[in-house]
């Protein structure tokens, strides 16, 4: 619900110099900060006709299914505990996927708030013949973190070593202000 993303977006994210060391900063959260790289997903598989339109490209479907996955598995295994899908936001189809063209998905964690966070994913096709590879798709999704009954549980912040985690963090910490009504 929309309470809920609002409710469990506070930015966490914590900005450590890749020079020092985790264990001789205090740290004011119960979590440790995790990098981007330890949620990172790769998913990879060919593209059959019966994923495919009778035009002969990978169904839209099939694509959300394969994306909300590999989301589900890097926001997983940033948080190690249950998630849920909270939100999917800006997914557009850049370009169509062929059948016997490889799609490959790959995805990791942008943005860490309280209780939820979010996952960037980004799709590629891969020509099995020449190796050629595009973008055909991005996506944002916000996941939350559950425990066995469904209640929010807090998610380790993000730690962010290199300018491009910075900037892509805080970019994506604007956007998740909730706005006054």
């Amino acid at each position: 619900s929309r309470e809920l993303r609002a409710a469990s977006r506070e930015p966490r994210t914590t900005e450590l110099p890749s020079d020092r060391a985790t264990e001789s900063i205090t740290m004011t959260q119960a979590l440790p900060p995790k990098r981007p790289s330890e949620s990172a997903t790769e998913m990879v598989q060919v593209v059959l006709p019966n994923d495919a339109n009778p035009l002969g490209f990978i169904l839209g479907g099939t694509v959300m299914h394969l994306i909300d996955m590999a989301a589900a598995m890097a926001a997983s295994r940033h948080t190690r505990t249950r998630v849920m899908t909270a939100a999917v936001d800006g997914l557009q189809f850049l370009h169509p996927i062929p059948i016997g063209d490889i799609i490959i998905l790959g995805a990791r964690a942008t943005c860490a708030f309280a209780h939820s966070l979010e996952i960037q994913v980004d799709v590629y096709s891969e020509r099995t013949l020449t190796g050629i590879r595009r973008r055909t798709s991005r996506a944002y999704l916000t996941f939350v973190a559950v425990d066995a009954d469904g209640h929010p549980l807090e998610v380790p912040p993000l730690r962010l070593d290199t300018p491009e985690e910075q900037r892509v963090a805080a970019a994506h910490e604007r956007l998740a202000v909730p706005q006054p009504r």
